[in-house]
Parts: structure tokens; C-alpha cells; sequence
């Protein structure tokens, strides 16, 4: 089967693995008076403790985004030799061009997108810095003038949010354009093996194998750096939202008083942090039987699209590291073991591709690689792609 006939494929496959539903169990007790971070990714960006400020206002600036232009090498020419390797060559080096070409349009999106995030941030910080200002200097309670700024606070802050819906759909689309890459770089390799080639077939094809190489790596690293862009973003979005529900209590009040006390417990100042689970309470499924008898520090089961894990996933890995900094992590990707063989080879595709995305959200929160160490197994308890992750 061509590379261009198993597009459709890989781009379908890519969709249908991004199903999942989560579930968090921390095994250590909640933290008292302590900070639970425990990985070195950035603080989300907050207004009264942040050197930087805008022009003099002390409003803080947001969280800085990556500034890799990614721009992959150019495809090296090559002439056909007639043969049937040779014919390969020219589709797969026209198959790496319309890659590159894609990821060139890519790469465009996300300069466009960080530029917008960016305009969108420092928009929001300016009305909240004339806001803050003004509460500073003594105001009316309920001032209709600030309860208007802060309307218009709100609207902003929206957009950063879409700017944010659109980084998730454009790190979807590169990871699809990672599988295709990949795929390519299987297919090059594998041509070395076809019967009937020439020496120049084979020096093309080294050439290409190289090209193609560099390629899935450049896909990789701005599949990272999009991703560090959007745990900062979300993160810097969701304090945001508390410190604009603390500023709406103080406009009606008419004097300012500081970040929210949720910004606070999130920095250990609070008795307790409790966790939060995107899903509710009734529907968590009993104890979870891991490896040796353990009990998972956290499971994400992959059965439903679009679950943001990255949150809650940082919290229990950060209590856990408070309890024990020493504490290294297994990331296990289960496959169930009731279906098919065939199909227990497609559900062990997507359960490592799942454990391998969970594995660079970790990395990305700033725990070292070599305190995880990845692994897969088979389970009869599953019923779909899971992750698992215990403390060592």
C-alpha cells in the first residue's frame, strides 16, 4: 500500500485515539501549608507577583510562549534510474515535499496564533491594570465605570481561551502530520529490502532516509514546544478567571484586595489542596489492581475525546514528590486482553501512542526522563486504551 493511499488511514487513526476519560486516585494525603510543586514548568502568570509589567502599570505580563521558527530542510533533487526502487524513491521524495509543505503551513499557524495569544494577553492586562489602578486610589462601591472595564476584562480573556481551542486543534493536526512522518520514514527504510535496485538507488534512498529523519524530528520538537505553549496557557487562563472573580468582589466593594484566595492554596498558603477530577465522583470506578498488588497514583482511561488530564495529572504527581522527592514513576501503557488478536494489536498501537503523549506531558511539567520509566501489559480489568502510573 502507497504512502498516499494510507493517508486517509493514519489521519482517521489519529482522530479515533484521542478518545479517553479520566480518573485520579493520589495515594498520599493532602499537603499542609506546602507548595505541591514539584516540576520546574512555569508558574502561571499573576499580577502581583511578577517582575515584569506592562509600560509601568504593574499589571504582570503573561506567561512567555516558545519562539522556535520551525522550518524543515529543503528536499534534496534526485534523477530516477527506471527501476522499480527507483519509482519509490520518486514517490516517497514527493511524498516528504507535500509533508514539509504542510508542516511549513503549520509552523505559519502557530506564529500567527502565538501572536494573537499574545496581543489578546497584554489587551486583558492593560483593562485590568486600569482597573487595579483605580481600585488603588480609593473608588465608589460598584463603580459602573469598572464593572464596564471588567466586562470588557472578561470578553478578552475570552479570546486568549479560543486562541487556546485553536493551539489544541493545531497540536491534533500536527500530531497527525507526526504519524504520517513516521509512517514515511518506515517506508524509506523498507525500500532498501526491494529486489531489482541499483547503487544510485540506494545512495538516493540514504539521502532521503536522512531528510525524512530530520523531518520526524522537527515534527517532534514542535509538537513539544506547542505543548509546553498550551499547559502555560491553560494554566495562566485558569488563574486568571479566579483573579478576575476576586476582582469583580472588590470593584463591588470598592477597594482591591489581592489575588484570590484559590491563587493562594494553589502556592501552599492554604491548610489543604484538594484535587480536582473532570469526572464526577458517581461514575469513578472501584480500586484498581497495578503492578505487584499496587494501587495506581493515577489512571486515565482513553475512551472518550479531548480530556484534559495535564491538571490534574501535575497535582497528584506534585503531592507525591512532596511526600517522597525521591519518588520515581512507572507510566504503564494496559491493553485489554478480552478482544482479538488483531485487534489487541491495534489497541496496543494505541495504548503506546497514549502512554507516549501522557510520557511528554510529564516531561513537559518539568520531571526529569530519567525519573520515569515506560512499560506495557495486557489486563483483563480493561476495556479500553488506559495509562496507568505508580510511584516507586
Amino acid at each position: 500500500m502507497s504512502l498516499s493511499q494510507s493517508r486517509c488511514f493514519v489521519l482517521g487513526a489519529a482522530v479515533l485515539l484521542a478518545g479517553c476519560s479520566f480518573v485520579t486516585d493520589v495515594l498520599f494525603p493532602a499537603p499542609s501549608a506546602k507548595n505541591s510543586a514539584g516540576s520546574s514548568v512555569q508558574s502561571p502568570s499573576r499580577r502581583t507577583t511578577e517582575a515584569e509589567s506592562l509600560s509601568g502599570s504593574g499589571v504582570s505580563l503573561p506567561p512567555k510562549l516558545g519562539s522556535t521558527y520551525f522550518e524543515p530542510p529543503p528536499v534534496t533533487a534526485g534523477v530516477s534510474t527506471g527501476t522499480f526502487t527507483g519509482h519509490k524513491v520518486d514517490t516517497y521524495r514527493d511524498e516528504l515535499r507535500m509533508l514539509q509543505d504542510t508542516i511549513k503551513g503549520r509552523n505559519s499557524s502557530l506564529q500567527d496564533l502565538r501572536n494573537n495569544a499574545a496581543h489578546d494577553a497584554l489587551s486583558y492586562h492593560e483593562t485590568v491594570g486600569a482597573i487595579d489602578a483605580r481600585l488603588m486610589l480609593g473608588t465608589t462601591p460598584g463603580n459602573p465605570g469598572l464593572t464596564e472595564k471588567w466586562s470588557g476584562a472578561q470578553s478578552q480573556l475570552a479570546r486568549v481561551s479560543e486562541d487556546i481551542v485553536k493551539m489544541n486543534q493545531l497540536a491534533a493536526d500536527v500530531a497527525s502530520d507526526s504519524a504520517m512522518s513516521a509512517f514515511l520514514l518506515d517506508s524509506v527504510r523498507a525500500a532498501f529490502n526491494l529486489q531489482g535496485a541499483v547503487e544510485e538507488d540506494h545512495r538516493q534512498l540514504r539521502i532521503l532516509e536522512d531528510e525524512t529523519n530530520q523531518t520526524v524530528v522537527l515534527i517532534e520538537r514542535l509538537l513539544t514546544e506547542l505543548s509546553a505553549d498550551i499547559n502555560r496557557q491553560q494554566d495562566y487562563v485558569a488563574n486568571e478567571k479566579s483573579n478576575l472573580n476576586t476582582l469583580a468582589v472588590a470593584i463591588q466593594n470598592g477597594q482591591l484586595y489581592g489575588d484570590n484566595l484559590g491563587s493562594r492554596a494553589r502556592n501552599g498558603l492554604s491548610p489543604q489542596v484538594t484535587s480536582a477530577s473532570p469526572v464526577a465522583p458517581a461514575s469513578l470506578p472501584g480500586p484498581v489492581s497495578g503492578l505487584a498488588g499496587q494501587k495506581p497514583l493515577v489512571l486515565i482511561r482513553f475512551n472518550r475525546p479531548n480530556v484534559a488530564y495535564e491538571q490534574a495529572l501535575y497535582q497528584a504527581i506534585g503531592r507525591a514528590l512532596e511526600r517522597r522527592p525521591s519518588a520515581t514513576f512507572d507510566l504503564v501503557a494496559v491493553t485489554p486482553s478480552t478482544d482479538s488478536p488483531g485487534k489487541m494489536a491495534l489497541n496496543a498501537n494505541a495504548a503506546r501512542r497514549n502512554a507516549e503523549a501522557v510520557l511528554r506531558s510529564i516531561q513537559n511539567m518539568g520531571l526529569p526522563s530519567d525519573r520515569i520509566r515506560l512499560s506495557a501489559m495486557n489486563s483483563p480489568d480493561a476495556t479500553t486504551s488506559e495509562v496507568h502510573i505508580y510511584v516507586r
